[in-house]
């Protein structure tokens, strides 16, 4: 095996999880249980450790046979009569069962242990050890390259999981289709949840479900996003005029799903209602799936359950676990989403299935169809329930998981969101000044610049550079991280200050490794976001036949996913401009950084 082969394989051992390699055959035994008898067991099985529980069976100390031969020899101790609570060391080093292998030898090595216990709620259920896992990547190392790598293996694995995952949740639309007896729409949906599931099944046989390190997790989230468009595409291509080509049909249908999925929001449909309200409720919905899904995904790829432990909320400071967070999030969009709808409802006269499309798209900042009736004639209570949604899309996830929580306090907002909120007022208010539009429909595009929400009236045209430029600059700001909106992110700009010290060659040795990652990777989506964006403004200026300032405005709302627009891509817009413009909505979406990972394998 080649050096470079020999490290992948050691690379795929410690990125797997503690399961794989622990034993189970562990001596567990209450606290109160004599020594002798303890030892008698370890000769027999050949252990040199016993896992101690208390009364309610949780961990509560480990005794090695060295702690035997030490404590019970002393002349004070009287053996028979020791129990293992005398003994025992507590409290006791363990690691979760969802850790990887090399997250478990790192806590071996800084707290100078052999073997830690494997603990599922508190409830030890293995023991792995230094030795196993020397022992496993002896074996990986030894093994001859097979066609599909462990690490392909386990990006086929996650990644047909998620696709089965998405194409259960698109049963949703496809009922709701049938329910409507909208056959054709119902057709294209089903259509397309048959090729998740299968497609997600064909992978599942070939990978296997197993922990990723940086450049794979992030080849899992392009590939996830990238299948999901094309996939979603379907649909669109059942309720597209005829008279169009085959290759203007795909480009149109492939944007227009990349526009869902990736929570783009930018339309090239001038009359959706044509299509019927199951139409309407697919885009809204696959805008739902892209912007809460794709969260949770990152969240699972970049950061294992082991890393969340120290991931705090901004408000509550509870240690966030895996399903707990995936839990109440959903629920709390969900019943977000109801209220939206039916305070909506009851506001104007729209349908209530639009209302809930609108409150789906608007919660998750995936903007809407500019040149739907259905913000047509919107009263100002309206604008002020559509702001609030916006906003609360545009905030982290733990923001919503702490206003939850008993200790949810409105001093502790956190800095993050403050600075956010403060940005947001600040250019909300420019905006007002220099647009020259009436100050709801002002402050109604800042909020939806600034959330990337993208929801608009009508075509921004004609508002002059300054608007504009107030308007892109919010978009590129975006919102918060770990929440549907795109941009930059706030918590990439509170990293200016250490930035400054980066570039000090006297400070720079101050900051951690971690830091120093974050900052380069601050700087190469704060530059790349821009420069993409001004080059595809030059492109579409030329290839549109309009102004640069409107070209780059359009161009920054696919970007930042954002979703305003100029209307300056519409279905009469060359196929190949369409394509590429909805692989930059994933990139947006991707926030760059994954690509990154990809392709220079030295920042991860």
């Amino acid at each position: 095996m080649s050096t470079d082969d020999a490290a992948l394989a050691t690379k795929y051992v410690l990125a797997k999880n503690v399961k794989s390699y622990m034993t189970r055959n562990t001596i567990v035994m209450h606290q109160d249980d004599l020594t002798r008898v303890a030892a008698t067991r370890m000769n027999r099985e050949n252990a040199d450790m016993v896992v101690v529980c208390d009364d309610d069976k949780r961990l509560a100390g480990v005794v090695t046979d060295t702690d035997i031969l030490d404590k019970v020899s002393d002349v004070h101790v009287y053996a028979e009569a020791t129990m293992l609570k005398d003994l025992m060391t507590s409290p006791v080093i363990d690691v979760k069962e969802s850790s990887t292998v090399g997250e478990a030898l790192l806590i071996m090595k800084e707290y100078k242990i052999r073997k830690l216990p494997v603990t599922s709620h508190n409830d030890v259920i293995g023991l792995i050890s230094q030795s196993s896992i020397v022992d496993a990547i002896k074996r990986a190392r030894e093994t001859p390259p097979r066609l599909l790598s462990p690490p392909v293996k386990a990006v086929l694995g996650n990644l047909g999981f998620v696709l089965q995952f998405a194409g259960v949740l698109l049963f949703v639309p496809a009922i709701v289709a049938t329910l409507l007896e909208d056959t054709t729409i119902a057709t294209g949906i089903f259509l397309t949840n048959t090729l998740l599931l299968v497609t997600g099944f064909f992978l599942n046989s070939y990978g296997e479900k197993a922990s990723l390190n940086l450049r794979h997790a992030s080849i899992l989230v392009v590939a996830s996003l990238s299948i999901l468009s094309l996939y979603g595409s379907i649909p669109y291509l059942y309720v597209l005029d005829g008279n169009m080509t085959d290759v203007e049909r795909f480009a149109n249908a492939f944007f227009s799903s990349a526009a869902g999925f990736s929570t783009g929001g930018v339309s090239i449909f001038t009359e959706p209602e044509k299509y019927g309200h199951s139409f309407t409720f697919f885009r809204s919905y696959t805008q739902l799936v892209g912007g809460m899904s794709f969260i949770y995904l990152v969240i699972t790829a970049f950061y294992p359950e082991a890393q969340l432990r120290s991931m705090r909320a901004f408000i509550s400071g509870k240690a966030l676990h895996m399903k707990e967070l995936f839990l109440t999030i959903t629920i709390i969009f969900i019943l977000y989403i109801v209220i939206v709808a039916i305070i909506l409802f009851f506001l104007g006269k729209r349908d209530i299935l639009d209302n809930v499309s609108l409150s789906m798209s608007t919660l998750v900042t995936g903007g809407f169809l500019p040149s739907s009736t259905i913000l047509d004639e919107l009263l100002w209570q309206e604008h002020l329930v559509l702001m609030g949604a916006m906003l609360l899309g545009a905030l982290p996830f733990t923001f919503h998981y702490g206003f939850v929580s008993k200790k949810f306090r409105v001093a502790k907002l956190g800095r993050e969101v403050v600075t956010y909120l403060v940005i947001l007022g600040v250019c909300t208010s420019i905006f007002v000044v220099i647009s020259g539009i009436t100050p709801i429909d002002a402050t109604f595009y800042a909020f939806s610049a600034s959330t990337t929400a993208g929801l608009q009236h009508d075509k921004l045209v004609g508002l002059g550079a300054a608007a504009y430029g107030m308007l892109v600059v919010m978009m590129f700001i975006g919102g918060c991280g770990f929440s549907t909106a795109g941009g930059v992110k706030i918590f990439r700009l509170l990293l200016i200050r250490d930035t400054i010290r980066f570039f000090r060659k006297s400070t720079r040795s101050l900051l951690s490794v971690q830091k120093k990652h974050e900052i380069k990777s601050m700087l190469i989506i704060v530059m790349l976001f821009p420069a993409i964006a001004s080059i595809a403004g030059i492109h579409l200026m030329f290839a549109s036949h309009v102004p640069y300032d409107e070209a780059f405005f359009e161009a920054s709302g696919i970007i930042t996913t954002g979703g305003l627009s100029a209307g300056v891509v519409d279905l009469d817009t060359d196929p190949s401009t369409k394509i590429i413009l909805s692989f930059l909505m994933i990139l947006g979406r991707l926030e760059i950084i994954a690509l990154i990972y990809i392709f220079v394998p030295k920042l991860d």
